[in-house]
């Protein structure tokens, strides 16, 4: 079952050991850093430190430029958010939205999806376009007046709260993906959602379309790609799907481009 955690702009190397530590006592191991401060963070004494003999999460970590580099492989995507965003995703607590993927892997209406767990840097949280991407951004239950958590903590409740989830239905988290026995392992076949950075790109390539045609200003854009991006999140499109969507964005380049030379530009 893959799960994956997602560091954006992570400034402090401590709280990148911690959150492996975090990350290892339930089980978990696969940690992408997206433009951290530090390019050598995962190798930093004091990442390795914080770190308490995690030292395989940090080995086995990737670091990448952007976004859309970690997103391979998962097909949900939950931000961490302590307030939700106009035209952004649904919010709700972890446990909340964890009960309804499992009672919806229980009904048979859909195999428990591969999932990415987004944090943003400790100063500023997650920037909102970010946020758009997502399926949900979970909220943590707090103290209004002092709700901020440290980001290691933040990582550990939802690393606990998504590991009863897996318990509840035989899912292990350290099993290799395709081999856990649980009742609701991803799914697989013609009806398998694409993943997460296959979508992502079938949204950029329609932005340029709509941008080509004249149906999106890009100087005044307003919130027409979040909401397509929440459209595309409830659909959860397959691959043979992306391919019709990426034809469609195809087309309308060709439209304009065939507009222009017709107007002899």
């Amino acid at each position: 079952m893959k799960t994956r955690f997602i560091l954006i702009q992570t400034s402090h190397a401590g709280n990148v050991g911690a959150v492996a530590r975090a990350m290892r006592t339930m089980g978990f191991d696969d940690l992408v850093l997206v433009a951290p401060r530090w390019p050598d963070v995962l190798r930093m004494p004091e990442a390795i430190e914080r770190a308490s003999g995690a030292t395989e999460v940090l080995a086995a970590a990737r670091v990448v430029p952007r976004l859309e580099d970690a997103l391979d492989g998962v097909q949900h995507l939950c931000a961490t958010a302590m307030v939700a965003r106009d035209f952004g995703p649904p919010t709700c607590t972890p446990r909340t939205h964890f009960t309804q993927l499992m009672a919806q892997a229980r009904a048979g209406e859909a195999g428990l999806p591969s999932v990415a767990f987004l944090f943003g840097s400790e100063r500023y949280g997650m920037r909102n376009e970010d946020v758009y991407r997502c399926h949900v951004a979970l909220q943590i239950p707090s103290d209004p007046a002092f709700g901020s958590l440290n980001l290691a903590a933040a990582v550990q409740v939802i690393a606990y709260e998504w590991r009863l989830c897996l318990d509840a239905l035989g899912l292990a988290p350290y099993a290799p993906q395709g081999d856990a026995g649980g009742v609701a392992n991803a799914q697989s076949g013609a009806d398998t959602p694409a993943d997460a950075a296959t979508v992502a790109a079938m949204l950029e390539h329609w932005r340029q379309g709509l941008e080509a045609i004249g149906y999106l200003d890009p100087q005044a854009p307003k919130k027409l790609m979040p909401r397509l991006q929440q459209l595309f999140n409830r659909a959860r499109p397959t691959p043979q799907e992306i391919h019709i969507l990426r034809g469609i964005a195809k087309s309308m380049l060709y439209t304009a481009q065939q507009a222009r030379k017709g107007d002899g530009a």
